[in-house]
């Protein structure tokens, strides 16, 4: 350690005010974390791209400074999906530093990486006050039993207004309008869940039929039309 001569020059002043640093609740303790490997939890985080094109929703499962689990979500880029896959490589096994210091091949994953750093290290974890935190294998759970992402997708115009395009239940293939005009309602087909019947062996307009399903008063609407071409739909 290199000093400057008047450092050297200054008489010792005892440092008795410090008592550690401050403790954060990690899975129902409270730690005073130093080292890496005292951090644990479950959290959740958003990054985006710099020309803010794309986003990714991570989520990782951390114990003892270890990532257990990682499940990284995008949108927006067609890239970033690749950037995801590697990404979900890269991450089980890394300390929570190595992977804020690991390129993560995409900049809206490397933001989401650093926002959940910050959550993590600050005890602002999902799981801060979850008895031994959450079981790996948790960050399942919100894409739900055909492990799909959660995903809306809407446009709309001041000339032509609404159209309601994929929705947590599916891919929407009719708007319901009623006579004004106004959407009361739409029919969607779930495309995971079609898929999973033809790989049990259903042929795929059975699987498709299987998969359909409708919100809203579609049966009250005056006419559907397809929200992607604008062509009318038999009721």
């Amino acid at each position: 350690m290199i000093y400057s001569q008047e450092v050297e020059n200054m008489c010792p002043v005892g440092q008795g005010v410090h008592h550690g640093c401050a403790p954060i609740p990690e899975e129902a303790k409270w730690v005073q974390a130093k080292e890496v490997k005292d951090i644990s939890g479950f959290t959740h985080g958003i990054g985006w791209c710099a020309p803010q094109q794309g986003a990714c929703k991570l989520t990782l499962n951390v114990k003892e400074g270890i990532i257990q689990e990682a499940l990284v979500e995008t949108i927006g880029c067609s890239g970033m999906t690749h950037s995801a896959a590697m990404a979900a490589e890269i991450l089980p096994g890394l300390t929570v530093m190595e992977a804020l210091n690991t390129d993560l091949v995409c900049d809206a994953i490397n933001t989401a990486m650093r926002e959940l750093f910050l959550q993590i290290v600050y005890g602002r974890s999902q799981s801060a006050f979850s008895e031994d935190g959450l079981a790996v294998g948790a960050g399942l759970e919100d894409l739900g039993k055909g492990l799909r992402s959660q995903v809306g997708t809407m446009y709309g115009t001041l000339k032509k207004g609404p159209r309601y395009l994929e929705m947590a239940e599916g891919y929407v293939n009719a708007i319901a309008l009623d006579e004004e005009g106004l959407i009361i309602g739409y029919k969607f087909v779930n495309l995971g869940k079609m898929t999973d019947f033809i790989k049990k062996g259903d042929d795929p307009n059975t699987a498709y039929e299987k998969s359909c399903g409708q919100y809203g008063r579609v049966a009250d609407a005056a006419k559907l039309i397809d929200p992607r071409t604008d062509k009318e739909i038999a009721k």
